[in-house]
Protein backbone atom coordinates (compact mmCIF):
# COMPACT_ATOMS: atom_id res chain seq x y z
CA UNK A 1 0.00 0.00 0.00
CA UNK A 2 1.34 3.05 -0.68
CA UNK A 3 1.56 6.37 1.68
CA UNK A 4 -1.22 8.44 -0.41
CA UNK A 5 -3.76 4.98 -0.03
CA UNK A 6 -2.87 4.95 3.77
CA UNK A 7 -4.35 8.27 4.46
CA UNK A 8 -7.19 8.62 1.67
CA UNK A 9 -10.19 10.23 2.77
CA UNK A 10 -12.65 7.72 1.31
CA UNK A 11 -10.76 4.67 3.14
CA UNK A 12 -10.84 6.42 6.18
CA UNK A 13 -14.51 7.08 5.64
CA UNK A 14 -15.62 3.80 5.44
CA UNK A 15 -13.42 2.71 8.03
CA UNK A 16 -15.03 5.51 10.09
CA UNK A 17 -18.33 4.66 9.53
CA UNK A 18 -18.00 1.25 10.08
CA UNK A 19 -16.64 1.61 13.61
CA UNK A 20 -19.02 3.80 15.16
CA UNK A 21 -21.34 1.42 13.97
CA UNK A 22 -20.00 -1.59 15.62
CA UNK A 23 -19.40 0.87 18.78
CA UNK A 24 -22.76 1.59 18.41
CA UNK A 25 -23.94 -2.29 18.73
CA UNK A 26 -21.28 -3.07 21.33
CA UNK A 27 -23.10 -0.32 23.35
CA UNK A 28 -26.69 -1.66 22.93
CA UNK A 29 -24.86 -4.66 24.29
CA UNK A 30 -23.24 -3.73 27.23
CA UNK A 31 -26.37 -0.95 28.55
CA UNK A 32 -29.73 -2.29 27.04
CA UNK A 33 -28.98 -5.76 26.24
CA UNK A 34 -26.58 -6.60 29.59
CA UNK A 35 -25.70 -9.59 27.24
CA UNK A 36 -21.83 -10.34 27.04
CA UNK A 37 -19.57 -11.24 30.70
CA UNK A 38 -18.06 -8.03 32.20
CA UNK A 39 -14.79 -9.37 32.30
CA UNK A 40 -14.19 -11.69 29.13
CA UNK A 41 -10.90 -13.42 31.47
CA UNK A 42 -8.23 -14.90 30.54
CA UNK A 43 -4.97 -16.10 32.39
CA UNK A 44 -2.18 -13.45 31.36
CA UNK A 45 0.04 -16.50 29.55
CA UNK A 46 -3.41 -17.51 27.32
CA UNK A 47 -4.11 -13.77 26.64
CA UNK A 48 -0.95 -13.06 25.19
CA UNK A 49 -0.37 -16.55 23.13
CA UNK A 50 -3.71 -15.55 21.98
CA UNK A 51 -2.47 -12.45 20.67
CA UNK A 52 0.56 -13.46 19.11
CA UNK A 53 -0.95 -16.40 17.21
CA UNK A 54 -3.87 -13.38 15.74
CA UNK A 55 -0.11 -10.98 15.30
CA UNK A 56 1.29 -13.96 12.97
CA UNK A 57 -1.65 -14.20 10.98
CA UNK A 58 -0.95 -13.19 7.10
CA UNK A 59 -3.92 -11.20 6.09
CA UNK A 60 -5.62 -8.41 8.36
CA UNK A 61 -8.84 -8.05 8.12
CA UNK A 62 -10.32 -4.26 10.19
CA UNK A 63 -12.94 -5.59 11.35
CA UNK A 64 -11.87 -8.81 12.81
CA UNK A 65 -9.43 -6.81 15.00
CA UNK A 66 -11.84 -4.20 16.43
CA UNK A 67 -14.13 -7.30 17.45
CA UNK A 68 -11.44 -9.14 18.96
CA UNK A 69 -10.13 -6.00 21.11
CA UNK A 70 -13.87 -5.47 21.77
CA UNK A 71 -14.04 -9.66 23.15
CA UNK A 72 -10.54 -9.42 25.37
CA UNK A 73 -11.57 -6.21 27.08
CA UNK A 74 -13.36 -4.96 30.26
CA UNK A 75 -17.11 -3.59 29.58
CA UNK A 76 -17.13 -0.37 31.86
CA UNK A 77 -20.88 0.12 30.34
CA UNK A 78 -21.99 -3.15 31.54
CA UNK A 79 -24.18 -2.73 34.35
CA UNK A 80 -22.14 -5.75 36.44
CA UNK A 81 -18.86 -3.54 36.34
CA UNK A 82 -18.18 -2.72 39.79
CA UNK A 83 -14.22 -2.82 39.86
CA UNK A 84 -11.57 0.02 39.58
CA UNK A 85 -12.19 4.09 39.82
CA UNK A 86 -12.09 3.92 35.92
CA UNK A 87 -14.68 6.15 34.15
CA UNK A 88 -17.65 4.93 31.88
CA UNK A 89 -16.68 6.81 29.28
CA UNK A 90 -19.65 9.66 27.56
CA UNK A 91 -19.89 8.59 23.84
CA UNK A 92 -19.89 11.89 22.77
CA UNK A 93 -16.35 12.40 24.74
CA UNK A 94 -15.08 9.59 22.71
CA UNK A 95 -15.70 11.12 19.44
CA UNK A 96 -14.10 14.31 20.57
CA UNK A 97 -10.73 11.55 21.17
CA UNK A 98 -11.33 10.28 17.34
CA UNK A 99 -11.19 14.56 16.77
CA UNK A 100 -7.99 15.30 18.82
CA UNK A 101 -6.23 12.20 17.62
CA UNK A 102 -6.59 12.88 14.24
CA UNK A 103 -5.52 16.50 14.46
CA UNK A 104 -2.38 15.57 16.81
CA UNK A 105 -1.96 19.16 18.30
CA UNK A 106 0.43 18.77 21.07
CA UNK A 107 -0.59 21.90 23.20
CA UNK A 108 2.09 22.65 25.64
CA UNK A 109 3.18 25.97 23.55
CA UNK A 110 0.24 28.10 22.19
CA UNK A 111 1.48 27.79 18.15
CA UNK A 112 1.26 24.37 17.97
CA UNK A 113 -2.34 23.99 19.27
CA UNK A 114 -4.27 27.54 19.65
CA UNK A 115 -7.95 25.86 20.34
CA UNK A 116 -7.06 23.62 22.41
CA UNK A 117 -4.79 26.03 24.37
CA UNK A 118 -7.93 28.35 24.78
CA UNK A 119 -10.28 25.79 25.54
CA UNK A 120 -8.09 24.85 28.30
CA UNK A 121 -8.15 28.31 29.99
CA UNK A 122 -11.87 28.56 29.64
CA UNK A 123 -12.21 25.02 31.41
CA UNK A 124 -10.03 25.59 33.80
CA UNK A 125 -11.38 28.85 35.01
CA UNK A 126 -14.87 27.21 34.58
CA UNK A 127 -14.45 24.37 37.28
CA UNK A 128 -12.33 26.43 39.66
CA UNK A 129 -15.51 28.89 40.50
CA UNK A 130 -17.15 25.69 41.84
CA UNK A 131 -13.79 25.68 44.90
CA UNK A 132 -15.11 29.13 46.60
CA UNK A 133 -12.02 30.51 44.82
CA UNK A 134 -11.93 34.12 43.30
CA UNK A 135 -10.88 35.04 39.65
CA UNK A 136 -7.26 34.62 40.42
CA UNK A 137 -7.61 30.92 40.43
CA UNK A 138 -5.96 29.01 37.18
CA UNK A 139 -4.42 25.68 36.55
CA UNK A 140 -3.84 23.38 33.72
CA UNK A 141 -4.63 19.69 32.66
CA UNK A 142 -1.98 17.07 33.30
CA UNK A 143 -2.13 13.06 31.95
CA UNK A 144 -3.64 11.38 35.40
CA UNK A 145 -3.37 11.71 38.69
CA UNK A 146 -0.06 10.44 39.93
CA UNK A 147 1.39 13.44 37.60
CA UNK A 148 -0.77 15.77 39.13
CA UNK A 149 0.27 15.17 42.53
CA UNK A 150 3.59 15.13 41.36
CA UNK A 151 3.12 18.44 39.81
CA UNK A 152 1.62 20.22 43.01
CA UNK A 153 3.75 19.12 45.19
CA UNK A 154 6.52 20.32 43.48
CA UNK A 155 4.98 23.83 43.26
CA UNK A 156 4.91 23.31 47.24
CA UNK A 157 8.47 22.82 47.25
CA UNK A 158 8.99 25.80 44.92
CA UNK A 159 6.63 28.01 47.33
CA UNK A 160 7.40 26.81 50.70
CA UNK A 161 10.57 25.62 51.08
CA UNK A 162 13.43 27.55 52.52
CA UNK A 163 15.97 27.28 49.66
CA UNK A 164 15.80 27.13 46.27
CA UNK A 165 15.86 23.46 45.73
CA UNK A 166 15.15 24.10 41.53
CA UNK A 167 19.07 25.92 41.70
CA UNK A 168 20.68 24.86 44.47
CA UNK A 169 19.53 21.81 45.27
CA UNK A 170 18.49 19.76 48.67
CA UNK A 171 19.97 21.68 51.10
CA UNK A 172 17.85 20.23 54.14
CA UNK A 173 15.31 17.42 54.57
CA UNK A 174 11.71 18.30 53.19
CA UNK A 175 8.79 16.08 54.51
CA UNK A 176 5.04 16.18 53.46
CA UNK A 177 2.04 14.86 55.90
CA UNK A 178 -0.61 12.65 54.34
CA UNK A 179 -3.12 10.09 55.49
CA UNK A 180 -1.49 6.57 56.40
CA UNK A 181 -4.76 5.64 53.37
CA UNK A 182 -3.51 8.05 50.76
CA UNK A 183 -3.29 6.96 47.73
CA UNK A 184 0.31 4.98 46.55
CA UNK A 185 1.36 8.16 44.23
CA UNK A 186 1.97 10.39 47.08
CA UNK A 187 4.75 8.17 48.25
CA UNK A 188 5.97 7.91 44.94
CA UNK A 189 6.17 11.37 44.50
CA UNK A 190 7.95 12.28 47.56
CA UNK A 191 10.27 9.38 46.56
CA UNK A 192 10.59 10.85 42.93
CA UNK A 193 11.43 14.49 44.88
CA UNK A 194 14.30 12.41 46.59
CA UNK A 195 13.02 12.77 49.98
CA UNK A 196 13.02 9.35 50.89
CA UNK A 197 11.25 7.81 53.69
CA UNK A 198 11.96 10.36 55.98
CA UNK A 199 9.96 12.74 53.25
CA UNK A 200 6.38 11.31 53.98
CA UNK A 201 4.94 11.52 57.60
CA UNK A 202 1.79 9.56 57.41
CA UNK A 203 -0.65 10.10 60.02
CA UNK A 204 -3.05 7.58 61.59
CA UNK A 205 -6.64 7.26 60.65
CA UNK A 206 -9.72 6.79 62.95
CA UNK A 207 -12.20 3.64 62.68
CA UNK A 208 -13.54 5.56 59.39
CA UNK A 209 -10.11 5.26 58.00
CA UNK A 210 -10.19 8.85 57.96
CA UNK A 211 -7.22 11.48 59.14
CA UNK A 212 -6.17 12.36 62.83
CA UNK A 213 -6.13 15.73 62.45
CA UNK A 214 -5.31 16.23 65.96
CA UNK A 215 -2.51 14.74 65.26
CA UNK A 216 -1.01 17.14 62.80
CA UNK A 217 0.35 19.13 65.66
CA UNK A 218 2.75 16.59 67.13
CA UNK A 219 3.88 15.22 64.11
CA UNK A 220 5.14 18.93 62.95
CA UNK A 221 7.00 19.10 66.02
CA UNK A 222 8.54 16.15 65.90
CA UNK A 223 9.73 16.74 62.58
CA UNK A 224 10.78 20.02 63.16
CA UNK A 225 13.17 18.77 66.04
CA UNK A 226 14.47 16.33 63.18
CA UNK A 227 15.28 19.77 61.25
CA UNK A 228 12.33 18.09 58.98
CA UNK A 229 10.78 20.96 56.79
CA UNK A 230 7.09 20.13 56.45
CA UNK A 231 6.22 22.05 53.35
CA UNK A 232 2.61 20.33 52.51
CA UNK A 233 -0.23 18.92 53.86
CA UNK A 234 -2.21 16.22 52.09
CA UNK A 235 -6.04 16.00 52.12
CA UNK A 236 -7.43 12.94 50.63
CA UNK A 237 -10.91 13.48 49.05
CA UNK A 238 -10.96 10.86 49.37
CA UNK A 239 -8.91 7.83 49.87
CA UNK A 240 -8.82 5.44 47.61
CA UNK A 241 -9.48 1.56 49.74
CA UNK A 242 -12.22 2.98 51.11
CA UNK A 243 -13.69 6.18 50.00
CA UNK A 244 -13.52 7.97 53.18
CA UNK A 245 -12.89 11.71 52.79
CA UNK A 246 -10.56 13.73 55.33
CA UNK A 247 -11.10 16.62 57.44
CA UNK A 248 -10.22 19.30 54.86
CA UNK A 249 -11.28 22.26 56.82
CA UNK A 250 -9.23 21.33 59.86
CA UNK A 251 -6.61 20.47 57.77
CA UNK A 252 -7.08 23.24 56.23
CA UNK A 253 -6.72 25.72 59.03
CA UNK A 254 -3.61 23.59 60.30
CA UNK A 255 -1.75 24.98 57.06
CA UNK A 256 -3.06 28.56 57.10
CA UNK A 257 -1.94 28.48 61.10
CA UNK A 258 1.77 27.14 59.86
CA UNK A 259 2.53 28.66 56.45
CA UNK A 260 2.06 24.84 55.31
CA UNK A 261 0.87 24.19 51.70
CA UNK A 262 -2.40 22.66 51.51
CA UNK A 263 -3.10 20.18 48.81
CA UNK A 264 -6.09 18.14 47.77
CA UNK A 265 -5.72 14.81 46.02
CA UNK A 266 -9.22 15.17 44.80
CA UNK A 267 -8.81 12.83 42.26
CA UNK A 268 -12.22 10.69 42.79
CA UNK A 269 -13.81 12.54 44.85
CA UNK A 270 -13.31 16.29 43.80
CA UNK A 271 -16.41 15.78 41.63
CA UNK A 272 -18.59 15.71 44.48
CA UNK A 273 -18.20 19.58 44.50
CA UNK A 274 -20.95 19.56 41.32
CA UNK A 275 -23.55 18.21 43.67
CA UNK A 276 -25.46 19.97 46.40
CA UNK A 277 -26.38 16.75 47.80
CA UNK A 278 -22.65 15.70 48.29
CA UNK A 279 -20.80 18.97 48.27
CA UNK A 280 -20.04 19.20 52.06
CA UNK A 281 -17.90 16.25 51.64
CA UNK A 282 -15.55 18.96 50.62
CA UNK A 283 -15.71 21.73 53.29
CA UNK A 284 -12.42 23.40 53.42
CA UNK A 285 -12.05 23.04 49.01
CA UNK A 286 -11.66 26.90 49.56
CA UNK A 287 -8.28 26.79 52.05
CA UNK A 288 -6.95 24.57 49.73
CA UNK A 289 -3.26 25.97 47.96
CA UNK A 290 -3.85 23.35 45.07
CA UNK A 291 -6.47 20.63 44.02
CA UNK A 292 -6.16 17.68 41.32
CA UNK A 293 -9.27 16.48 40.58
CA UNK A 294 -9.35 13.23 37.95
CA UNK A 295 -12.02 14.12 34.99
CA UNK A 296 -11.46 10.36 33.98
CA UNK A 297 -12.62 9.00 36.91
CA UNK A 298 -16.35 10.52 38.37
CA UNK A 299 -16.28 12.91 35.37
CA UNK A 300 -17.44 10.25 32.80
CA UNK A 301 -14.39 11.41 30.40
CA UNK A 302 -11.53 8.84 28.99
CA UNK A 303 -8.59 8.51 30.64
CA UNK A 304 -6.26 10.74 31.17
CA UNK A 305 -7.77 13.96 32.15
CA UNK A 306 -6.69 15.46 35.02
CA UNK A 307 -6.80 18.85 36.59
CA UNK A 308 -4.16 20.80 38.63
CA UNK A 309 -6.17 23.94 40.29
CA UNK A 310 -4.11 26.71 42.25
CA UNK A 311 -5.80 28.77 43.95
CA UNK A 312 -3.70 31.85 42.88
CA UNK A 313 -2.48 30.99 39.53
CA UNK A 314 0.44 32.48 39.87
CA UNK A 315 2.37 30.37 41.83
CA UNK A 316 1.95 27.21 38.51
CA UNK A 317 4.49 29.23 37.37
CA UNK A 318 6.98 28.38 39.97
CA UNK A 319 7.14 24.90 39.55
CA UNK A 320 9.71 24.73 36.62
CA UNK A 321 11.61 27.17 35.69
CA UNK A 322 13.76 26.62 32.59
CA UNK A 323 15.18 28.07 29.56
CA UNK A 324 13.79 26.70 26.31
CA UNK A 325 14.35 29.23 23.09
CA UNK A 326 13.04 26.77 21.25
CA UNK A 327 9.45 27.05 22.58
CA UNK A 328 9.12 30.30 24.39
CA UNK A 329 11.03 33.72 24.85
CA UNK A 330 11.43 33.96 28.61
CA UNK A 331 11.85 31.62 31.30
CA UNK A 332 10.28 33.80 33.96
CA UNK A 333 7.30 35.08 31.93
CA UNK A 334 4.00 33.73 33.18
CA UNK A 335 2.32 32.93 29.98
CA UNK A 336 -0.91 31.00 30.49
CA UNK A 337 -0.89 30.06 27.20
CA UNK A 338 2.47 28.37 27.04
CA UNK A 339 0.81 25.32 29.22
CA UNK A 340 4.37 23.35 28.78
CA UNK A 341 6.09 25.93 31.33
CA UNK A 342 3.56 24.36 34.03
CA UNK A 343 3.60 20.74 32.91
CA UNK A 344 5.72 18.38 32.69
CA UNK A 345 4.21 17.45 29.35
CA UNK A 346 6.30 18.72 26.18
CA UNK A 347 3.68 17.35 23.65
CA UNK A 348 0.64 17.71 25.30
CA UNK A 349 -2.79 15.91 24.45
CA UNK A 350 -5.92 18.01 23.68
CA UNK A 351 -7.51 16.84 26.60
CA UNK A 352 -9.60 20.27 26.71
CA UNK A 353 -11.59 19.49 24.12
CA UNK A 354 -13.37 16.44 25.68
CA UNK A 355 -13.46 18.86 29.13
CA UNK A 356 -14.98 21.93 27.20
CA UNK A 357 -17.68 20.20 25.21
CA UNK A 358 -19.30 18.72 28.14
CA UNK A 359 -19.83 22.08 29.91
CA UNK A 360 -20.24 23.86 27.21
CA UNK A 361 -23.06 21.30 26.25
CA UNK A 362 -24.45 20.22 29.46
CA UNK A 363 -23.06 22.93 32.14
CA UNK A 364 -22.75 20.65 35.15
CA UNK A 365 -25.98 19.73 35.43
CA UNK A 366 -24.72 16.25 33.94
CA UNK A 367 -21.91 15.66 36.38
CA UNK A 368 -24.23 16.59 39.39
CA UNK A 369 -26.49 14.04 37.96
CA UNK A 370 -24.10 11.25 37.63
CA UNK A 371 -22.15 12.00 41.46
CA UNK A 372 -25.56 12.28 42.68
CA UNK A 373 -27.14 8.76 41.17
CA UNK A 374 -23.59 6.78 41.97
CA UNK A 375 -23.35 8.32 45.40
CA UNK A 376 -26.64 7.55 46.55
CA UNK A 377 -26.54 4.26 44.88
CA UNK A 378 -23.17 3.53 47.45
CA UNK A 379 -25.39 4.24 50.76
CA UNK A 380 -28.13 2.26 49.37
CA UNK A 381 -25.75 -1.04 49.03
CA UNK A 382 -24.28 -0.36 52.14
CA UNK A 383 -27.82 -0.57 54.17
CA UNK A 384 -28.69 -3.58 52.23
CA UNK A 385 -25.25 -5.26 53.47
CA UNK A 386 -26.02 -4.07 57.32
CA UNK A 387 -29.21 -6.36 56.61
CA UNK A 388 -27.25 -8.99 55.94
CA UNK A 389 -26.56 -11.30 58.78
CA UNK A 390 -23.16 -13.11 57.06
CA UNK A 391 -21.44 -10.15 55.41
CA UNK A 392 -19.84 -7.36 57.36
CA UNK A 393 -19.31 -3.98 55.87
CA UNK A 394 -15.88 -2.30 56.24
CA UNK A 395 -16.52 1.02 57.12
CA UNK A 396 -19.89 3.72 56.15
CA UNK A 397 -19.21 4.87 52.81
CA UNK A 398 -19.11 8.35 52.40
CA UNK A 399 -19.60 7.96 48.23
CA UNK A 400 -19.81 5.49 46.08
CA UNK A 401 -16.88 2.96 47.31
CA UNK A 402 -18.36 -0.33 49.62
CA UNK A 403 -15.91 -2.40 51.12
CA UNK A 404 -17.72 -5.49 52.69
CA UNK A 405 -16.87 -9.34 53.29
CA UNK A 406 -18.31 -12.40 53.53
CA UNK A 407 -18.75 -14.12 57.22
CA UNK A 408 -19.76 -17.35 57.00
CA UNK A 409 -22.53 -18.79 59.60
CA UNK A 410 -20.50 -21.31 60.87
CA UNK A 411 -16.95 -19.47 61.98
CA UNK A 412 -13.95 -19.96 60.46
CA UNK A 413 -10.61 -18.71 60.79
CA UNK A 414 -9.46 -17.95 57.26
CA UNK A 415 -11.36 -15.65 56.81
CA UNK A 416 -9.29 -14.10 54.70
CA UNK A 417 -8.28 -16.72 52.59
CA UNK A 418 -12.29 -17.35 51.93
CA UNK A 419 -12.96 -13.66 50.70
CA UNK A 420 -10.08 -13.51 48.37
CA UNK A 421 -10.86 -16.68 46.94
CA UNK A 422 -14.16 -15.33 46.44
CA UNK A 423 -12.64 -12.34 44.14
CA UNK A 424 -10.59 -14.53 42.41
CA UNK A 425 -13.02 -17.22 41.38
CA UNK A 426 -15.66 -13.85 40.44
CA UNK A 427 -13.24 -12.52 38.06
CA UNK A 428 -12.49 -15.91 36.38
CA UNK A 429 -16.22 -16.56 35.88
CA UNK A 430 -16.00 -13.06 34.99
CA UNK A 431 -19.69 -12.15 35.61
CA UNK A 432 -19.58 -9.53 37.81
CA UNK A 433 -16.28 -7.35 38.16
CA UNK A 434 -14.98 -6.24 41.24
CA UNK A 435 -11.78 -6.04 43.32
CA UNK A 436 -10.32 -6.66 46.75
CA UNK A 437 -8.31 -4.19 49.47
CA UNK A 438 -6.49 -5.09 52.49
CA UNK A 439 -7.82 -2.81 56.01
CA UNK A 440 -5.78 -3.51 58.61
CA UNK A 441 -5.24 -7.06 57.80
CA UNK A 442 -8.13 -7.72 56.73
CA UNK A 443 -9.18 -8.58 53.16
CA UNK A 444 -12.34 -6.73 51.84
CA UNK A 445 -14.15 -7.31 48.64
CA UNK A 446 -14.71 -3.57 46.91
CA UNK A 447 -16.68 -2.50 44.66
CA UNK A 448 -16.59 1.13 43.22
CA UNK A 449 -20.44 2.10 41.61
CA UNK A 450 -18.98 4.23 38.49
CA UNK A 451 -21.81 2.68 36.07
CA UNK A 452 -24.57 4.98 36.15
CA UNK A 453 -27.00 1.67 34.77
CA UNK A 454 -26.02 -0.34 37.97
CA UNK A 455 -28.87 -0.85 40.37
CA UNK A 456 -29.38 -2.31 43.82
CA UNK A 457 -31.12 -5.26 41.59
CA UNK A 458 -27.63 -5.79 40.34
CA UNK A 459 -26.15 -5.81 43.28
CA UNK A 460 -28.44 -7.68 45.17
CA UNK A 461 -27.72 -10.35 42.16
CA UNK A 462 -24.04 -9.72 43.15
CA UNK A 463 -24.71 -10.85 46.86
CA UNK A 464 -26.52 -13.95 46.09
CA UNK A 465 -23.67 -14.98 43.80
CA UNK A 466 -21.08 -14.47 46.45
CA UNK A 467 -22.75 -16.13 48.57
CA UNK A 468 -22.78 -19.12 46.09
CA UNK A 469 -19.47 -18.90 45.33
CA UNK A 470 -18.58 -18.87 49.29
CA UNK A 471 -20.84 -22.56 49.41
CA UNK A 472 -19.26 -24.21 46.87
CA UNK A 473 -15.41 -22.80 48.52
CA UNK A 474 -16.57 -24.40 51.90
CA UNK A 475 -18.00 -27.38 50.88
CA UNK A 476 -14.89 -28.58 49.25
Amino acid sequence: MDLLQAYHPERFREQGHQLIDWLADYLQRQIIEEADLTNPWKAPSQQLEDWESYFKEESFDFESFVQKILASSNHLHHPKYVGHQVGVVLPETALIGLLSSLLNNGVAIYEVGQGAVALERIAIKAVATHFGWDTHADGVLTSGGTLGNLTALLTARSVKATTDVWVEGHQQQLAVMVSEEAHYCVDRAVRTMGWGEQGIIKVPTDEQFRMKTELLAPLLQQAQEKNIQVVAVIGSACTTSTGTFDDLEAIGKFCQQNNIWFHIDGAHGGAAIFAPKYCHLLNGIQLADSVVMDFHKMLMLPALTTGIFYRDGKESYRTFLQKAHYLWNSEEGQEWYNLGKRTYECTKLMMSLKVFIVLKHYGTSLWETYVTKTFELGSEFAAYLQAQPDFELAVQPDCNIVCFRYIPEAPIVALNLLNDTIRQVMLEQGEYYMVKTVLREKVYLRTTLMNPFTTIHHLEQLIDRIRGIADDILSR
